[in-house]
């Protein structure tokens, strides 16, 4: 087995089993320190872990800031003593009066939350000034992945405007995240980025000339990290997600994210062995994520020549020359390829430290509510 992954004692492991990594998680905090140039320049995205204490180690480590997608990883945020806590979604719907019972709920926590529609940012208005709090409103550009957003062109600064203008609202500065750039080329990369950025910088110096104040610029997400990591840019906050855990899809895309290791993996057992080449394990998609094409979802340690044959809701069937070596009950430790919705099947991870199992730790924001 990887020496990075001995567990002494696995016989209270049920599988399949998420297992943190304690040591390999603060070696990854550190390396993301590292790259951002300090703690201060990082405001990470805890919608991969999900996880109170991978928040406190973060907050042990410096890092104050930070960012999650939906009410419930604010809430837990909050719940753990961080003080400014960004909500990188639109808020529509009941959700803009969840936001303002969550402000009401929290008076020393800073929120912040993006909106690109005018409509949507009145309703936010309403409920806010109803509660009588104040959130901080991010522009979501839309820098070319076509996902949310308006474009940092004509439309936008109206926008803006509309946000600094309103009750229950303050004007937080622009979110600019650039998930279409993924290529594997750091240089390619680069390039692209930077491309995409010079729009949002001249959108910024619209707005201040306006006299508007645009106090943070939120970049990027895991893939661009290094890109923006190189930049100094008043406001500027770096926002990667999965880099405390880290993939194996990263692992392999990314040679410039050196220095971050897996730290989240899955114990599978052996069930069966159909045939004299195959073994059957119980690592299916309700256990590690779905989302990359069948074939690619998980990287098997210490299963040589591991073909992938099916894979079902609670079974996984490999092909491979050594299924002689393997018997029911038997053990398999699996890297994810894509980490984030691995975690959110999972109710807790089994916690690793110094190559013993020493706790558990609830994956508490995979719910979509807690309190609020």
């Amino acid at each position: 087995m990887n020496s990075l992954y001995t567990i002494a004692d696995i016989s209270n492991i049920c599988s399949p089993g998420l297992l943190f990594f304690k040591d390999l998680i603060r070696r990854n905090i550190a390396r993301s320190i590292e790259m951002a140039g300090g703690a201060d320049r990082l405001r990470p995205h805890v919608k991969t872990h999900k996880t109170r204490e991978i928040v406190r180690l973060a907050l042990d480590a410096g890092i104050a800031k930070h960012k999650c997608a939906t009410l419930a990883e604010a809430e837990m945020l909050a719940g753990c003593g961080v003080k400014d806590v960004l909500i990188a979604y639109n808020m529509v719907g009941p959700n803009c009066l969840r936001m303002a019972r969550l402000a009401r709920a929290c008076p020393d926590c800073r929120f912040a939350v993006t909106a690109d529609d005018a409509g949507a940012v009145d309703a936010l208005s309403e409920a806010m000034a109803a509660a009588g709090r104040t959130v901080d409103v991010l522009l979501d550009l839309d820098v070319g992945q076509h996902r949310t957003g308006v474009a940092p062109g004509p439309a936008a600064a109206p926008v803006y405007e509309r946000i600094a203008r309103l009750p229950g609202l303050a004007p937080g500065g622009l979110h600019i995240y650039d998930g279409h750039n993924h290529q594997s080329n750091f240089v390619e990369r680069q390039t692209a980025a930077l491309r995409n950025l010079e729009p949002a910088l001249a959108l910024r110096d619209e707005l201040l000339k306006k006299g508007l104040p645009v106090p943070r610029l939120v970049l990027g997400g895991t893939p661009t990290f290094p890109v923006y990591a190189k930049l100094h840019l008043p406001g500027m906050e770096l926002s990667p997600g999965t880099c405390f855990v880290h993939d194996h899809g990263y692992s392999a895309k990314f040679a410039d994210l050196a220095g971050f290791t897996p730290a989240a993996l899955v114990l599978t057992r052996v069930i069966s062995r159909p045939t004299a080449t195959r073994v059957t394990l119980d690592l299916g998609t309700k256990a590690v994520a779905s989302d990359p094409p069948a074939g690619g979802r998980c990287i098997l340690l210490d299963v040589p020549d591991c073909v992938p044959i099916l894979h079902n809701e609670e079974h996984f069937v490999v092909e491979t020359p050594a299924a002689d070596r393997f018997k029911p009950g038997d053990a398999v430790l699996a890297v994810p390829t894509h980490v984030c919705p691995t975690c959110a099947l999972h109710q807790f991870a089994y916690v690793i430290e110094g190559g013993r199992l020493t706790e558990k730790w609830s994956i508490a924001a995979r719910d979509r509510m807690l309190t609020i």
